[in-house]
């Protein structure tokens, strides 16, 4: 379960990290692993422990797509917008997805409940069109298929 943001528990994680070379990516991805997402609170800490400024780490997590600035919804659903994927008709079963979950890509709905992603590839190419939800990988995924009764 994703913990609410606390910046007492993120500083000891920031601290748990300081001591690793590069340790930012890895810190990173322990605030991320811990609470859904990198809160902004998390940036100077960041920066002031590791002896970096707030633009490189600002930049290291933009760059990044897998981070998040915002907390996700209950369930991630990330579709491959990659050609193969496209092919196999991928931007319809996003259509579909975005009108049945009332939400955008790289959104997350007003309830908490879906937060919708595309990503570029899944590695599950011959299954086209790709998706992980909530981690779980399905492949020829339509909406209709969507495993969890809160979509509706």
């Amino acid at each position: 379960m994703i913990a609410t943001w606390d910046p007492v528990r993120a500083r000891a994680i920031i601290d748990d990290h300081c001591g690793l070379r590069g340790a930012l990516l890895p810190a990173l991805h322990a605030l991320q692993t811990e609470f859904g997402y990198i809160d902004s609170e998390a940036i100077p800490m960041l920066a002031s422990a590791l002896n970096l400024s707030r633009a490189e780490v600002h930049g290291v997590i933009s760059f990044y797509h897998e981070f998040r600035r915002t907390r996700p919804g209950r369930h991630v659903i990330k579709i491959c917008v990659a050609e193969a994927c496209q092919a196999r008709g991928a931007l319809s079963v996003v259509e579909d997805l975005k009108a049945r979950l009332g939400l955008d890509l790289g959104e997350t709905r007003a309830d908490g409940a879906f937060t919708l992603e595309a990503v570029y590839c899944l590695g599950n190419c011959a299954l086209g069109p790709a998706a992980l939800v909530d981690e779980r990988l399905h492949g020829r995924f339509h909406p209709s298929r969507l495993p969890l009764e809160e979509a509706e």
